[in-house]
């Protein structure tokens, strides 16, 4: 074995970034946007997974860790630290598979909007939306990324969402997305599926639910039970009309949740 085989193999990373680390392609040029300790690219690095990585963050102290952490595994001949916001720390061409994990999907959003044509090269990314998955697969759908993987993690007392995403070059990204999305092929009791829950539960995910999944929107469920409560309580008209809205968002989601295939809790 190697010496950076080696120290792979005795890197200590989280299961999220192990799983992570799964789906990014043999021979990857990798980018890890808003790399913290650049841990991940660090731990791709070490096992010869990837040819090349550019970590980069928007915060001067985690950039300076990462700085450390690769010079420390002797990979700075591999790896590239790099300050700034998103994207923007690449140059054009230089990257195909992208990672952005640990923060909002709002700003994941934002982050691969502004990429602009920084994203040409790109092929695969790899996200892990902490809330607001549903805005990220939206961008995925309307942005020619289909979904290839779906995966629901419990770490730490968290669940955490993971995807991975392909770029189509066969010119049928439409049709493969509006299959991907299609009701009809969940459960039988689950033909009508509002698009909102398709988005936010993920069409893969919902497929072949997981214990890890159940638990999500279980816990999820029950914290849109708690606020609707709240809500239920308030005397301010913008309250009532909120109500209504959760109060119909929560009864599909327990209609989906119940008709799902497997075990139930």
């Amino acid at each position: 074995m190697t010496d950076t085989k080696a120290n792979a193999a005795n890197m200590k990373i989280s299961r999220r970034l192990s799983a992570l680390a799964e789906w990014v392609p043999e021979g990857a040029r990798f980018a890890d946007i808003g790399t913290d300790h650049a841990l991940l690219p660090v731990y791709l690095a070490s096992s010869g997974r990837i040819r090349l990585a550019v970590a980069g963050d928007v915060h001067k102290g985690p950039v300076e860790a990462a700085r450390r952490q690769v010079a420390s595994a002797g990979l700075a001949d591999i790896i590239s630290v790099r300050h700034g916001d998103g994207l923007s720390v690449l140059r054009q061409g230089e990257a195909d598979t992208v990672c952005i994990a640990g923060m909002g999907g709002s700003l994941m959003v934002r982050l691969l909007e502004e990429a602009g044509p920084l994203l040409d090269s790109v092929t695969t990314l790899v996200l892990s939306p902490h809330v607001a998955e549903e805005q990220v697969r939206r961008w995925l759908n309307h942005n020619g990324f289909v979904l290839a993987r779906e995966r629901i993690l419990f770490e730490d007392g968290e669940y955490y969402t993971l995807l991975k995403a392909e770029r189509d070059e066969s010119g049928r990204a439409r049709e493969r997305i509006a299959e991907l999305y299609s009701p009809a092929l969940l459960a039988p009791c689950c033909a009508v599926v509002p698009e909102e829950l398709l988005l936010a539960m993920g069409p893969l995910l919902l497929r072949s639910p997981s214990e890890e999944f159940r638990g999500k929107w279980e816990r999820e469920l029950a914290k849109r039970e708690m606020i609707l409560g709240q809500l239920r309580k308030s005397s301010q008209p913008e309250s009532a009309e909120k109500a209504k809205e959760w109060e119909s968002f929560n009864h599909r989601l327990k209609e989906v949740l119940a008709c799902l295939p497997g075990e139930k809790r």
